[in-house]
């Protein structure tokens, strides 16, 4: 474990030059004083590492070093292959790169790691979109990650979903991120996210930027996602779920009854609910029959009820000519 945390350090300060330890520490997910251990650790051994004090400080490798500990064990080996998503790939123009990287990664490998690198291949294939989701039509893909990767402006004609919908957009695009099968184009200023399938134009600009110092791509996708859940579930319903409901409830929901509920003399679960809006719940306890009773919100309990009264009179047998 140590060891393998050595080798890290090592190698992102080849890759990114100076950091400072807590940045280190971030990379790493251990504490500074691990880092500071673990440096010691590696002068001790000879590695010309040193840090610079003061703002802009930091540790970094003595210029021109190279570590030479790049091998490679069984586990990375399955990971590497495992990793390679084809489709997205090829979405970003990748595919023959992707393909021609695991060609030469294999055949450097030794015999018993490509055994086990093949049958990682042979046995798991991992595919993004979701089962019943058509693939989105992303022409302008290759064109976004483009300017991603040379940190060039885009101006877009975006389709957005309140009026007006159609709008001219100047981004600064500082990252992708494929969610679900879906391409989010995250981009300043703000950052603010974007659907990539919804460009419906896009103008290359010479224009450069540079993204904030502190903008970490993952990081902010994380909070952003807690944010939007957070924000997607502003009201709770209380509900009575037959046996067996729960497990047709999926995601928050499905949490909140086994975290809520509690047993009714009659078999059935009390539990709270998170829903997104009354909408949203109509639709959601509809699809679930007889198995849930709604008892708060009332207006939510009402509709219900007057769905539930006109689809008795719909399918009521009223003669042949109905």
């Amino acid at each position: 474990m140590k060891s393998g945390r050595l080798l890290s350090i090592l190698l992102l300060l080849q890759t990114n030059g100076r950091m400072t330890a807590q940045r280190l520490a971030e990379e790493l997910e251990v504490s500074v004083r691990t880092v500071y251990r673990d440096v010691e650790t590696l002068q001790a051994a000879g590695v010309p590492l040193y840090a610079d004090a003061g703002h802009g400080g930091g540790y970094q490798v003595l210029a021109g070093y190279r570590t030479r500990l790049t091998g490679l064990n069984a586990g990375e080996a399955e990971a590497l292959f495992l990793s390679g998503l084809p489709g997205p790939a090829a979405a970003l123009g990748l595919g023959p790169a992707l393909a021609a990287a695991q060609l030469k990664l294999r055949a450097a490998l030794p015999p018993e790691l490509r055994a086990d690198a093949d049958r990682m291949r042979a046995r798991f294939h991992l595919e993004a979109p979701g089962w019943y989701a058509e693939d989105d039509d992303v022409p302008f893909l290759p064109q976004v990650a483009d300017a991603v990767w040379r940190g060039r402006v885009i101006q877009v004609r975006y389709r957005r979903w309140k009026e007006p919908t159609d709008v001219d957009r100047r981004l600064e695009p500082y990252g992708l991120v494929l969610k679900a099968g879906r391409w989010y184009v995250v981009a300043g200023p703000g950052p603010r996210t974007f659907r990539v399938d919804q460009i419906l134009e896009l103008t290359e600009s010479d224009e450069e930027f540079t993204p904030p110092d502190d903008f970490a791509l993952a990081a902010w996708w994380r909070a952003y996602e807690a944010g939007f859940h957070a924000r997607l579930h502003r009201a709770e319903a209380l509900v009575l779920l037959a046996p067996g409901a729960t497990a047709r409830l999926g995601g928050a929901a499905a949490r909140a009854a086994d975290a809520t509920g509690t047993p009714e003399p009659d078999g059935r679960t009390r539990a709270v609910l998170p829903i997104e809006s009354l909408d949203q719940a109509h639709a959601a306890f509809l699809a679930l029959g007889t198995d849930v009773e709604v008892l708060a919100p009332p207006e939510l309990r009402a509709r219900l009820a007057d769905t539930a009264r006109a689809l008795a009179l719909r399918y009521t047998d009223v003669g042949p000519n109905h």
